[in-house]
Order: structure tokens, then sequence, then C-alpha cells
């Protein structure tokens, strides 16, 4: 049965996280906001002390990395990199989003590279700064439709298609990129590539203008007849038809409790901001009274506070079953869901509760509520998920409940 305490292995790492969080990210949150597409300088800095202390074994888990495996303990149970990872990025949300997003050699391609990649290439790309290359123009959150194309030659993929939303594209070390190997056995001939950054062919168009995360770089690519070595396609190049997209999927089994850790910890910074606020006004929050006898602010804020625990167990939940190599694609689903919609509307409530102070940029509180929006869209939006659950839940198919 999981734990709802922090695993006693992991309580110096997510201490850790939360001290940067709090004298790094948060001081910075405002100046790389208004400052967008300008690189953190600061966060070379907090790469290499990471580096340093993956090398001495110390920080598993301490960001989006990597999902490894390990040996159970005495009792069976794992508390391993995934639970590592999402209890580390609450912390460092809580902080900032978009510097979290920011940081070298933790994009959401490294996830990528630890789900799919054989030994071989875990360790050929072992320090390299990843982003993930999934959404194309017409092609969003049914990523089974990809149209990006790569095409066997030689001992090389010629890749050719468009990708956009694409997170740290501009900084990353290389992208890794959702392409098919043939549009006629649909779904299941998707595989995805590492293209290093700088190989011709492969050129970034633009960067976007966004509502919030602005630390982070959103970049569109080009891919034009774009050649990687065969050995750069992740896993197995064989096309299963009978496995069809479970391999590409497996992906977001990892990546989405992150994205749920993501807005968890946003929200919590609301939450905790807001509070302050409100008692500062004088309106108390009786966690031993009904809601209904506490004034209408209270009583919204103990609803909203209700709410984010339920993602946050969710969050832990899915993240426990990955480490006991547990199937997680329904818990996965439910935690994105959950966690990407209260965090959205947690913050922006959050907002309306401080009135004035909340709207203005007098504090974070306006900052959080547009960063979080985010995270009910990317990997895979709300009604995508929605749409998951229910496929597990009353085992249907994709092709049965559209």
């Amino acid at each position: 049965m999981i734990n709802l305490e922090t695993p006693r292995k992991h309580k110096a790492l997510v201490g850790q996280a939360h001290q940067v969080a709090m004298n790094l990210l948060r001081p910075n949150s405002r100046k790389y906001d208004k400052a967008e597409h300008e690189y953190p300088v600061e966060l070379d800095m907090l790469a290499a002390m990471v580096d340093g202390l993956s090398e001495s074994g110390a920080s598993e888990g301490a960001g989006a990395a990597g999902v490894k495996r390990e040996d159970a303990t005495d009792d069976g149970v794992r508390n391993g990199a995934n639970m590592a990872s999402v209890l580390s990025i609450q912390e460092m949300c809580w902080g900032d989003v978009g510097l979290l997003l920011s940081m070298p050699r933790q994009g959401l391609g490294n996830s990528a590279i630890a789900s799919v990649a054989d030994a071989e290439q875990q360790e050929r790309f072992k320090g390299v700064w990843a982003s993930m290359a999934i959404t194309e123009p017409g092609v969003g959150s049914d990523s089974a439709n990809i149209r990006t194309t790569a095409v066997l030659d030689g001992d090389e993929y010629v890749i050719n298609g468009e990708k956009i939303f694409v997170t740290s594209g501009e900084r990353s070390d290389a992208v890794v990129v959702w392409a098919t190997l043939d549009r006629s056995l649909g779904r299941a001939a998707i595989k995805s590539f590492v293209v290093p950054k700088g190989t011709p062919g492969m050129t970034v168009e633009r960067l976007e203008h966004k509502l919030g995360i602005k630390a982070s770089d959103t970049a569109t690519i080009r891919f034009e007849n774009c050649r990687v070595p065969r050995e750069n396609l992740l896993g197995s190049p064989e096309v299963d038809t009978k496995q069809g997209f479970a391999g590409a999927m497996a992906t977001f089994d990892n990546t989405r409790p992150l994205v749920a850790a993501m807005a968890v910890g946003c929200a919590r910074a609301s939450l905790e901001l807001t509070r302050h606020l409100l008692e500062g006004a004088g309106v108390v929050i009786d966690h031993d009274r009904p809601a209904t006898t506490q004034s209408a602010a209270a009583a919204t804020y103990l609803q909203l506070e209700a709410e984010w625990e339920a993602a946050h167990l969710l969050t832990l939940q899915a993240a426990w079953m990955a480490d006991n190599r547990k199937a997680n694609s329904l818990e996965a689903s439910m935690a994105k869901a959950k966690a990407g919609r209260v965090g959205s509307e947690i913050t922006l409530r959050c907002v309306e509760l401080a009135g004035t102070v909340g709207y203005s940029e007098q504090d974070l509180l306006e900052k959080w509520a547009r960063d979080s929006k985010i995270l009910d869209i990317f990997e895979g939006t709300q009604q995508i998920q929605q749409l998951i659950v229910a496929r597990r839940i009353l085992g249907k198919s994709s092709a049965e409940l559209k």
C-alpha cells in the first residue's frame, strides 16, 4: 500500500529542492516573466550543482529527466526515481514553473529517452538536454495522427515535417522527434528519434509569445531532409501492429505524473499565499468547523484545499505505481486530468479571493494563474485525459470510444 508520508530516503532531496525554489527560482520569477526568451543564466549554477550531486548519487530523480528502476526493499515496496521526481518537481514549481521547465538536462525529452531507449542509448545520451517534439500544425492532442515522416535511407533516417510548441526547443542539446515510419500502418508506425541540435535540415523557425511560463522558450521547428543515424531511433525499429501505440504511450505514462506535480506545486504556492493574505485581512479559516458556518471566503478556500489534496494524492499514486512496476496508464491520466484542471482553477480562484492584490503584480498570484493554464493543456489536454480514463475503465479501444 502506498504510504502518504514523504519517504525517508527522499526527504533530503525534497528539502534541497525547496531551498532552491525559495532562494533561486522564486526571487527570479518576475524577472524572467518580464524578460521573455532571455535565458535564465542563474540556472547554469544550479545545473552544475545537480551534476555534482548526480555524480555522487545524491540527486536521484532531482527533476524531469530520469525514470530508472531499482531493486525493491525487503517489504517489496519501491520508492524510486518516479516518486523522487514528482516530490522534487512539486517543490521546484512552488518556486516557478517556467524556470523549472528551463532547467538544463531536465527536458521532457529526457523522460522519453528514459522510457523507451535501450541500455546502449541510455548510456550514449546520458547528460544530453533533450526537448520533446510531438505537436504539429493541425495535429494537437491526437498524437496518433502525426504527419512528420522518417524514411530509412541506408544507415540513416530522413526526417521531414514541422513541430510546434516544443518546450526548450531552442536551448536544448537535442530534440526527441515523434515521426511515422509508414502512415499506412497507422499509430503502430510512430517512433521517436533523437536529433542533436545543429543537425543539417533542422531549423528553429520561431519562438512563441505566451500567456505564461515565459521563462521557458517554446519553439517551432522545421525538419527538411534532416538525416540522423538509424541508431538514434529510440527502442525497437520494428512495427508491431498488435502492440499499436503502446510503446510511444509509455512515455506519457511517465511524463504525465510529472506535469501533474507541476500543477500541484504551483497551486500550493497560490494557496499558501492566499491564506496569508486572507488571515491578514481578518478572514479566519477553521478546519474544525463546517464550511457552511464560516465566511464565503473561508468556505471557498477549504473547498480549494480539498481539491488540491485529491490532485496531490493521485499524483503520488501514479508515481508510486510506476516505481513498483504496476501499469499506471489509467492513474497517470487521472492525475494529469485532476491536477491540470484544479491547478488552473485554484490559482484563478486565489486571484479572485485576493481581489486587487491578486490581480496586480504586487504579488505572484496573477503570474501563477497564467503559468498554471498550460499544465492543463500540454502532455494531453483535459478532454484527452478524460477520454483515456473512460477507455481504461470501460475496457474500450480508441476505435470503439472516440
